[in-house]
């Protein structure tokens, strides 16, 4: 188990290259936020952002979304990947909306997750960022990053990942340590090419520097 001090350590370094990591989804509605989320699944924010500034401008309520074809979804969100799946569930979670909880996006992890399109992450995404419900939303970035510093184990999954980073920080840190390491993980400690020479984390790191 990593050191309390290393972990303490991490969150203040990451925190001095990251101060005001916050999302960087674009969003106005309550609606708005979740389906922009699960549309960012396996696509950047940047991608997303491109396509959801005319869906938003086009689709003003969970009834646009319903009663659309979804060939016309399509056309939307053609430029991200998984575009047709995605169009899919983003009918038939505004359906379930409807049907189920009168048009309003719910507001527990378990109704949440019961909905087309929203897993784990996406549930933890929305209710720490519109509810900030302490929530630690385990992405690819944060993954990586938590594996390579030794905060977690290579076979780790995301809930396994979640679970450990719920063990070691503290409650009030959930939130800004899931914006924090996304950043990192992101712009810094990259899947390819990571800035391993410039990383004050370096001495700490488990994996070999590339």
């Amino acid at each position: 188990m990593i050191k309390k001090e290393e972990s303490k350590f991490i969150l203040k370094e990451i925190t001095k290259m990251f101060p005001y990591a916050t999302i960087e989804l674009h969003f106005q509605q309550k609606h708005e936020l979740l389906i922009a989320i699960m549309l960012s699944a396996q696509t950047t924010d940047k991608a997303v952002n491109k396509i959801t500034k005319k869906l938003f401008s086009d689709f003003k309520n969970i009834e646009d979304y319903a009663t659309a074809e979804f060939s016309v979804l399509e056309s939307y969100i053609k430029t991200i990947g998984l575009y047709r799946n995605k169009a899919k569930n983003l009918k038939n979670l505004a359906i379930k909306i409807l049907e189920k909880y009168d048009g309003e996006v719910p507001d527990t992890q378990k109704e949440l997750e019961d909905l087309p399109g929203v897993g784990r992450k996406t549930a933890n995404v929305f209710l720490a960022e519109y509810h900030e419900i302490p929530r630690i939303a385990v992405d690819t970035h944060v993954s990586r990053v938590s594996i390579r510093l030794g905060l977690a184990k290579i076979k780790d999954s995301p809930v396994q990942v979640e679970k450990k980073l719920m063990k070691i920080y503290d409650k009030d840190q959930w939130i800004t340590l899931h914006h924090k390491f996304i950043h990192f993980g992101r712009y810094f400690c990259k899947a390819r090419n990571p800035k391993c020479k410039e990383c004050p984390l370096l001495k700490i790191c488990k994996m070999p520097m590339i």
